[in-house]
């Protein structure tokens, strides 16, 4: 074994890198599943149960919200953009004749290329403004 791969094995090793201690497994009959769930009315059965056990002393838990789309202004012109490019299509075109060879290497070829990365970019960029996310990467 190479000194990286015991490295790698090192940092792999979750064990001494938990966060939260192992789940509780608890089991229950069909009946008593659906009598919690009844009177969970709409909370994750997780939440309430600890809810029930731990009363005020349960600690929230945290979630990544139910609305993750912070503009659908801007989520809807990049499906929109999306719908009327062929940028997919077009690149799985340009990968495909890269790779058998056919492609010639012009100033026009490269320019279509940048142009295609700096679409995709624009696109990369107003999802995650959609999303609510800082923009960041390359630009």
């Amino acid at each position: 074994m190479s000194h990286l791969d015991h490295k790698f094995n090192k940092l792999a090793d979750k064990s001494k890198q938990q966060k939260y201690p192992p789940p509780f497994s608890l089991r229950l009959t069909f009946e008593e599943r659906a009598l919690l769930e009844k009177q969970a009315a709409g909370m994750s059965l997780g939440a309430y149960i600890r809810s029930q056990i731990l009363g005020e002393d349960v600690t929230p838990r945290r979630t990544r919200g139910k609305f993750p789309v912070k503009d659908h202004a801007a989520l809807g012109r990049v499906l929109g953009q999306l719908g009327a490019s062929r940028l997919s299509a077009n690149l799985n075109q340009l990968a495909h004749a890269v790779n058998t060879g056919i492609l010639p290497v012009s100033p026009d070829t490269d320019a279509s290329l940048q142009e295609a990365c700096e679409a995709i970019l624009e696109i990369r960029n107003e999802l995650l403004a959609a999303l609510g996310k800082e923009l960041g990467g390359p630009s």
